[in-house]
């Protein structure tokens, strides 16, 4: 059995492949093994793969698949958990890359703390400029409860920081069935699974490595344009709140869940105009249908509480399904 198992999906990234692909070389061991999911690429990604396989097999054990349909992130990163043979298990994403070494050092911890997960913080490149995003825990080193990590409701807390490549995960989540994404989804693929993981899991830790440099700004990233694979966050964050009202501890948690989907839709409207218009139309409409399914109670409480700009927002949504209603 391979050590780590490093998931790394990749759509039409040409332009950032090779740096990714470099580093991975340069984190290589022989008991690593790196699974390189094409996601249906349409531009010269595939043979770059092919090229970039036979040369990282030389130093690790390498697998190229090659998907029949470009299914998203989530789906491709499912693909690689299938294949996945490690006793640990990581990720990466395809414009995205590594510091030397770093992947040794970061299965040395989580083998040192023995825990579920170990979670890292990450170094944000744009353009030439780099800042450092920490994970939103306090304690270091020592081992914690997931399930204590999601609360105070009214703080950013580790599941603010759902970032899968922030860390590494022991097998035995994968074989509890705890490291799959939701199929399908485009965007906030991570919100859905960060929550699962600290409901589930038993234990993790926060580790102080730099090693994951995240790039943003890419010229077609979802996160860069107003389409409507971005209305997935609606879905994403509508299984975040059932699940969580599922949960034994649903009292507590949900407060924590609404309030986040909340300042997401907030977020969300108030860069409306970067949407298509007819896309723009439906993420009115869905979120006022998001806010009018959330737990009425836990959202009068939220609303209460959230800064008076993002308040008023989500209370003219509300009100907007109120006159709906009464019309109807």
């Amino acid at each position: 059995m391979p050590k780590l198992s490093v998931i790394v999906p990749f759509y039409n990234v040409q332009q950032y492949a090779p740096d990714n692909l470099r580093s991975l070389r340069a984190n290589a061991r022989a008991d690593f093994e790196f699974i390189l999911v094409d996601d249906k690429s349409k531009d010269e990604t595939p043979a770059i793969l092919e090229r970039a396989a036979e040369d990282l097999s030389e130093v690790a054990r390498v697998r190229l698949i090659h998907r029949e349909e470009n299914g998203g992130l989530a789906t491709a990163r499912n693909t690689g958990l299938d294949a996945a043979t490690g006793e640990y298990v990581a990720f990466l994403d395809g414009d995205d890359w590594l510091a030397p070494g770093y992947l040794s050092e970061l299965v040395a911890a989580a083998e040192e703390l023995g825990c579920d997960f170990v979670r890292t913080d990450h170094v944000q490149a744009t353009a030439r400029a780099r800042s450092v995003h920490r994970v939103p825990v306090g304690l270091r080193g020592e081992v914690l409860d997931p399930r204590g990590a999601i609360l105070p409701a009214d703080r950013s807390t580790s599941v603010d920081y759902p970032y899968a490549w922030a860390g590494v995960f022991h097998r035995r989540l994968l074989e509890r069935g705890l490291l799959h994404f939701t199929d399908g989804l485009r965007t906030a693929e991570d919100r859905p699974w960060i929550w699962k993981l600290h409901r589930e899991a038993e234990s993790f830790a926060v580790v102080g490595l730099l090693g994951v440099f995240y790039r943003r700004g890419v010229a077609g990233s979802l996160t860069q344009i107003g389409d409507v694979r971005q209305l997935d966050f609606i879905r994403a964050f509508d299984q975040v709140i059932g699940e969580t009202a599922a949960d034994r501890d649903a009292d507590r948690l949900l407060p924590k869940a609404v309030r986040t989907y909340c300042a997401i839709i907030a977020h969300h409207l108030s860069e409306i105009d970067k949407f298509e218009p007819q896309v723009a139309k439906r993420l009115r409409a869905m979120s006022a249908a998001a806010v009018r399914r959330m737990p009425q109670d836990a959202l009068g409480d939220v609303l209460d509480t959230m800064d008076l700009r993002r308040a008023a927002t989500l209370r003219r949504l509300r009100r907007r399904v109120t006159t709906a209603k009464a019309a109807a």
